[in-house]
């Protein structure tokens, strides 16, 4: 099966760039830049990633030259544009005026048609940027085929070795055209059919799975969510009985959320469904902890010991699966590459196996929200659970800033249950990716029946995106916002102000912890 492999530089969007291609029905893989060469040895291209690092810098990641001696095509992005530039005799140089971070503006030369399609001279695209550096003189055998305002080679290319750079990211949402530019450089000058579907991931993952577990046990820490669910419903097609599911309350789910866990899921799995009662546990280990990371830390730390427990009492388990995703590892710089910067702990990414004494199954690890989704369709789950937005591992522990205590729990927890019903009944629920309400570490002036009070804060957070790698803040109508703003400071008692947050991924993330 022809393919794209994708060497990663260390770019916070290095798998979005291989889920994109997913998406256009190429088959895609991720290789460190040291292990690329060796790989994937029958790719029909490659597209070299983003990253944080300076071409200048001595620790900098570098091109196997031996990738450039294969003569298949090449797709640089950003780091990568640059990184072949200063491989190949051009000059890299620090951005003259200011750093490109957002939106930009280009302009396409006639040359540029292999990747900005026929007619390219002069049209104008919107795409997104990230860069401190740029290229300041092209090498030998290139041409510019776009510029821009604050960069005059935007992109370049050697159409004779099939060598192309560009300086912005087709793969995020924000970039207009960008699909269309990656499905070019795939299928016109890699010339790979778009062939690869999500069966395809099915029967593939399937088999792993199977390979690697044999006829052992597999112990799958489940949340309810999507991913875990997706990830239960995989392996139970691959491995049939095979698998325990621990649903673990840690005291700090939504409203409903463990009755709602064991309704759904009770009747597939029966006594292969451990439901445990850990509230207690965990808000003992959290007491005094305010921290963010330090949150993180302590409830993975709590989660470890509640599931170790559990296994002990369920016989020789071999395996532990979770409902790992893309975004998790990337923001817990656990990715194998180990070139991205960490962005902020995830307590389901590293680490577990050996605390736990068995072998780690991720069967999701490289997918995205989306794709996940679509897997799970493919494998018959209800719409309720695979459009249920999602909801972190530490639960509310990071939806309530500051202290954590059994009040402030209980006001996030009714103040987010009153956001959810006006979503839903609005019809705004599945038309956002994501929402949900943060309790804030603030107490503020107030006036209720003619007198002061002094409450806390609530933020309303709602996001649109396909990927969750970058994220806008959703528009939801005036009057939703209004109404569920008056029923919080009216219904939940230690609140009287509600702001709503409007700021995007990046410069925020989509949980505020």
């Amino acid at each position: 099966m022809s393919s794209i492999l994708v060497v990663d530089f260390g770019s916070q969007y290095s798998t979005l760039i291989a889920r994109r291609l997913r998406e256009i029905g190429i088959y895609s893989e991720i290789a460190a830049p040291d292990a690329a060469a060796d790989s994937l040895p029958e790719a029909a291209g490659l597209i070299l990633s983003g990253g944080p690092a300076s071409v200048f810098e001595d620790s900098a990641p570098r091109l196997d030259a031996r990738l450039l001696e294969r003569h298949i095509p090449i797709l640089g992005i950003c780091y990568g544009m640059q990184l072949l530039a200063h491989q190949l005799g051009g000059e890299v140089a620090a951005c003259r005026e200011k750093r490109g971070y957002g939106p930009a503006c280009i302009r396409a030369a006639a040359s540029g048609e292999a990747l900005f399609g026929k007619d390219s001279e002069g049209r104008k695209m919107d795409v997104w940027i990230s860069h401190g550096d740029q290229v300041a003189r092209l090498p030998d055998g290139f041409t510019a085929i776009a510029s821009s305002d604050s960069a005059p080679i935007a992109a370049m290319a050697n159409h004779e070795r099939r060598i192309y750079g560009v300086q912005f990211h087709p793969e995020v949402t924000h970039t207009a055209g960008g699909l269309d530019l990656l499905r070019r450089f795939a299928a016109e000058t890699c010339r790979i059919s778009c062939d690869w579907s999500m069966p395809a991931f099915i029967e593939q993952a399937c088999g792993e799975i199977r390979t690697r577990i044999g006829s052992e046990r597999v112990l799958l820490a489940l949340s309810g969510g999507v991913d875990s669910a997706v990830a239960a419903q995989l392996i139970e097609r691959a491995a049939p009985g095979k698998m325990i599911c621990v649903f673990i309350d840690n005291g700090l789910l939504r409203a409903g959320e463990a009755a709602a866990v064991e309704s759904a899921f009770r009747p597939g799995l029966g006594e292969r469904l451990i439901v445990v009662d850990a509230a207690d546990h965990f808000l003992q280990a959290l007491a005094g902890v305010t921290d963010p990371e330090q949150k993180r830390r302590t409830i993975g730390h709590a989660f470890i010991e509640v599931l170790k427990r559990e296994a002990g009492r369920a016989g020789e388990i071999n395996w532990l699966a979770q409902g790992t995703i893309y975004p998790d590892v990337i923001e817990s710089a656990g990715e194998k590459t180990g070139t991205a910067a960490s962005i902020k702990s995830h307590h389901n990414v590293g680490g577990l196996p050996a605390e736990l004494g068995m072998n780690l199954l991720e069967p999701l690890r490289r997918l995205f929200k989306d794709e996940v989704r679509a897997l799970g369709s493919e494998l018959g789950l209800d719409r309720q659970t695979l459009h249920r937005h999602p909801f972190p591992g530490p639960g509310l522990a990071v939806r309530v800033l500051g202290e954590l205590t059994e009040k402030r729990l209980a006001i996030a927890r009714q103040a987010d249950a009153i956001y959810m019903h006006e979503l839903r009944e609005s019809g705004w629920y599945e038309k956002v990716a994501q929402a949900f309400a943060v309790l804030l570490p603030v107490s503020t002036v107030g006036v209720m029946g003619d007198s002061r009070t002094y409450a806390e804060a609530v933020a309303l957070r709602a996001v649109a995106t396909d990927d969750f790698m970058t994220a806008d803040w959703a528009r939801l109508p005036t009057d939703l916002l209004a109404r569920t703003a008056a029923r919080i400071a009216n219904e939940v008692q230690g609140v009287n102000r509600v702001v709503y947050d409007i700021t995007s991924k990046p410069p925020a993330t989509v949980e505020w912890e």
